[in-house]
């Protein structure tokens, strides 16, 4: 699998995970804001073009740790 279809695999499950978030969970309007990055960076993959890996990791992180806080406050 290349580099940039495992990269749009991550970015789905990161999207579908967050996209769960509780809506009364503080963390859900982070969980929304990082939710469009994603997609942003993901329909720039699907049409080829070139996403910076430092932000990629950056996006990968935050979503991580968001989805972490969220379940430690349920």
């Amino acid at each position: 699998m290349s580099q940039p279809q495992m990269d749009l695999n991550l970015i789905r499950i990161l999207a579908e995970r967050l996209e769960r978030s509780s809506v009364d969970s503080v963390w859900a309007h982070r969980a929304s804001g990082l939710r469009g990055s994603l997609i942003r960076v993901m329909e720039q993959l699907e049409s080829g073009e070139n996403v910076n890996k430092q932000i990629l990791v950056l996006l990968y992180e935050r979503g991580f740790y968001i989805l972490e806080q969220a379940a430690r406050a349920k």
